[in-house]
């Protein structure tokens, strides 16, 4: 996959680091010049010095041949203008950071395919730690319809079911079981021990109900 990234600061830096660690190619865009060098001797990845804004910048950077565009800058105006200016070279998939969150709806107007907002992500997933002592780590999935949640079993009413009987319902899935260090797919007759870690993957109205089953 070929991924070009306006934007070389830390957000921008951090995605191409760990795209190229993945296995994809990455061509970063980024105005300012000293941060342009600091960049290729560090990542050793193509950096083009100069505005992701301007049609040359991109075309220099492959944009025509992009499977996904990224506009990681700290400015909403300039990630919206390069957004739609990778639009009009029928990138695939473009992704944008908004720094005010009030801005985007205008992203979406636009038909940017997504549009995230650090400062709303890092809100809500602070929210969520200090409403759910009990979770030990959590992925939100879609817009918010369901988590994968990581529990540790402390409720020793379930201890020494199966994950059968603990996973009847269409609301969660006991996905994997961490037990002894060792990451398990479960089965239906898996017994569940006391101070196994679980991933569960649960719908969001189903959250409570499976942190006090599991966690007591």
């Amino acid at each position: 996959m070929y991924v070009v990234i306006m934007g070389g600061g830390r957000v921008g830096s951090t995605l191409a680091d760990l795209l190229t660690s993945d296995g994809h190619e990455v061509t970063v865009i980024e105005r300012d010049k000293e941060r342009c060098k600091k960049l290729e001797s560090e990542l050793n990845i193509p950096v083009i010095c100069g505005k992701g804004t301007e049609r040359n910048i991109l075309e220099s950077a492959g944009i025509e041949n992009a499977d996904v565009f990224v506009a990681a800058t700290g400015s909403d105006e300039a990630n919206l203008m390069g957004c739609i200016l990778a639009k009009k070279y029928n990138v695939p998939k473009t992704i944008a950071r908004v720094n005010n969150p009030e801005n985007e709806d205008t992203f979406r107007d636009v038909g940017i395919d997504h549009v995230i907002s650090p400062e709303r992500s890092a809100a809500g997933y602070l929210e969520k730690y200090i409403t759910r002592p009990k979770v030990v780590d959590l992925i939100v999935l879609g817009r918010g319809e369901a988590e994968i949640l990581e529990l540790v079993v402390k409720n020793k009413e379930v201890v020494g079911k199966n994950v059968e009987e603990l996973s009847p319902t269409k609301d969660y899935i006991i996905a994997a079981i961490y037990s002894n260090d060792e990451i398990k797919i479960p089965q239906p007759n898996t017994k569940i021990k006391e101070n196994d870690r679980l991933l569960v993957l649960a719908k969001s109205d189903a959250i409570q109900e499976v942190t006090n089953l599991f966690s007591g």
